[in-house]
């Protein structure tokens, strides 16, 4: 069974009140349904949800009723949100499940069209469009009788008037990516101006002021918000640039390894597979048993787990045995494993 679970720094006791908490999405052994609880393992929703998603910061989570064949959304106190419209759809994608709500807003299908409910439940953003991205960054793209344009906050429209564009991609650091006439990626701002010219074969998204970027002859390097080159073109892959640390994930002939700014480059050696950093780590197998490493290369938190997650806001759902639990950044247990499975540590208002 799968259950979400909180976790909470501060309760105001006597009014039940959250000040700050997090939320895990877990399996407790013996349950078929989804719940929520808190860092020490105790649910404050019972689990009672068959298909759902982890809550948002905005402190909203994302359910469908199987039953009644309808999406609608819980806060941290397991209370339904009023919603103007009731019969509505979310965005859904294949292994990553329900969209819900980011940067104060989420996409909605009524009648075949798209617009946004706010976290008052208020169709703020109409529902006129034909495709729509998640609202992030003040800014979403958006798509209606074959016309883009960009829509913010306020559901004011800016028309992407780039003679035929093929796609336009979600924002990230107020920049997204589009695809124009001739296959060639470049980037718009929130007004729907062309920013960086469409250049390149693919491009990833903004992170830290740096977005991953493959050339004409198929060599990715890393471009800052202008457009130019920060890391030369030169390797097979790369991945977000991670701000923390100051890295990115990139191929090099046959191997991962890690670029900084200054393009150069770092391996760990000591690891059989390779992933992003998060938090200041990066997840890594030895010998069978994950662990995770630093950007010195050295294991921060020895290889020892049999299953594990990325970091997220400080902490990691990883698995000992058939069972997981979630660690903090030291390394040390804060729910010892009891679950069956578990998601992301996801911190909400």
């Amino acid at each position: 069974m799968k259950v979400i679970l909180t976790l909470s720094l501060a309760l105001v006791l006597g009014l039940g009140a959250i000040a700050q908490s997090y939320v895990i999405l877990v399996q407790p052994a013996g349950v078929k349904e989804w719940g929520y609880a808190d860092l020490s393992g105790n649910l404050i929703i019972d689990a009672k949800y068959k298909k759902c998603i982890g809550f948002s910061k905005d402190g909203l989570a994302a359910i469908y009723d199987g039953k009644l064949k309808q999406f609608y959304f819980i806060n941290l106190k397991g209370e339904t949100l009023a919603t103007e419209v009731k019969d509505f759809k979310l965005i859904e994608v294949l292994l990553f499940g329900m969209k819900g709500f980011n940067d104060g807003f989420v996409p909605v299908e009524i009648n075949d069209k798209w617009g946004f409910l706010n976290t008052e439940g208020k169709l703020a953003i109409p529902a006129i469009y034909d495709k729509v991205t998640i609202l992030n960054d003040g800014f979403a793209s958006v798509q209606r009788d074959g016309n883009f344009f960009v829509v913010d906050k306020n559901a004011a429209e800016f028309p992407v008037n780039i003679p035929g564009i093929q796609d336009l991609n979600d924002f990230s650091e107020q920049l997204a990516s589009f695809r124009a006439a001739d296959d060639q990626v470049g980037f718009i701002d929130g007004t729907g101006k062309v920013v960086i010219e469409a250049q390149f074969q693919a491009a990833g998204d903004f992170c830290g002021g740096l977005a991953w970027a493959k050339n004409k002859a198929g060599l990715v390097g890393y471009i800052n918000n202008k457009g130019v080159w920060v890391i030369q073109p030169q390797f097979e892959a790369g991945k977000n640039y991670d701000p923390e640390t100051g890295l990115a994930r990139v191929k090099t002939g046959d191997e991962w390894a890690y670029v900084n700014r200054t393009g150069d480059l770092k391996f760990m050696k000591d690891s059989e597979s390779f992933d992003d950093f998060r938090n200041g780590l990066a997840r890594g197998k030895k010998a069978g048993k994950f662990g995770f490493f630093n950007d010195k290369m050295e294991w921060a938190i020895q290889p020892q787990f049999d299953g594990a997650r990325d970091f997220k806001n400080g902490y990691a759902s990883v698995r000992s045995g058939e069972l997981w639990g979630v660690i903090d950044i030291t390394g040390n247990w804060v729910i010892q494993p009891k679950f069956e499975d578990i998601k992301d540590v996801e911190k909400v208002k």
